[in-house]
């Protein structure tokens, strides 16, 4: 399934959450790719508070992650060393069982090169830098992780740097719009149709409050959750251009 072998890899959904709702948004689409049958015997795993230096508040979406991901997540804002000792686990299971590791890093790399740093230790005599994906989009993101951290990343782990998925037609998904998304008429599943609505609740509770950023889109009525990007990137799915085409191809029924 595009650069990711389902048998014995694994796949790192990683947030920041601070200070953009765009992170909301991002949860409930990566939700919406794994609920898709074709994604059934997908391993993976994602974490919240996957951020970096940047000052400003965190968006709290706690309930989000579990409706969303179940058991399948870790909690790195509340309990940072236990998150990354969760993670770091489930990678060393994975490498040593012959897997690669695909992290699309929503957010900054810092929580990335600490899971790197854990895994070279653990396993010394791993090739880390041919075994772990790195994905970025992001230039801002890449400006806000702390830069020791960037350069180890960069060093030792296959780093990928993907055009924006806030722009549309530069050569990946685009999912960002500021005009309203008819996402209902395609969404056909329960359990999908709750995790949006609770998605586009909290970014909208919290999107400015505080002195956190205001996503113009957002804020406007439409989406944003170009941190996607990078998944379907990962996963194959390049070739689509905006938010109407990811929701067809993944929110309505597969013939």
């Amino acid at each position: 399934m595009g650069k990711f072998q389902v048998e014995n890899d694994l796949f790192l959904a990683q947030f920041d959450s601070k200070t953009d709702v765009d992170d909301i948004h991002s949860i409930a689409a990566v939700a919406t790719i794994l609920a898709d049958p074709r994604f059934s015997e997908v391993r993976y795993h994602a974490v919240a508070g996957a951020y970096g230096k940047q000052g400003g508040l965190y968006v709290p979406a706690n309930e989000l992650f579990e409706v969303s991901f179940d058991e399948n997540w870790s909690d790195a804002h509340t309990n940072y060393d236990q998150a990354l000792s969760e993670i770091t686990n489930l990678v060393v299971n994975t490498l040593e069982k012959e897997g690669d590791v695909w992290i699309a890093d929503a957010g900054q790399s810092d929580f990335s090169a600490a899971i790197v740093r854990n895994v070279k230790t653990k396993l010394p005599q791993f090739n880390i830098k041919k075994r772990i994906h790195v994905v970025q989009h992001s230039e801002w993101n890449e400006n806000n992780t702390t830069p020791e951290d960037l350069a180890y990343v960069n060093e030792n782990a296959d780093y990928h740097k993907i055009p924006d998925g806030n722009e549309i037609g530069n050569g990946k998904p685009g999912f960002k719009e500021s005009d309203p998304v008819e996402w209902r008429i395609h969404i056909t599943n329960p359990n999908l149709e709750s995790i949006w609505e609770m998605a586009l609740q909290i970014a909208e509770n919290y999107n400015g409050k505080e002195h956190r950023y205001y996503n113009p889109a957002i804020g406007s009525g439409g989406m944003d959750f170009s941190d996607v990007a990078e998944t379907c990137w990962i996963f194959g799915f390049n070739n689509l251009e905006d938010i109407g085409e990811f929701f067809e191809e993944f929110a309505s029924p597969n013939d």
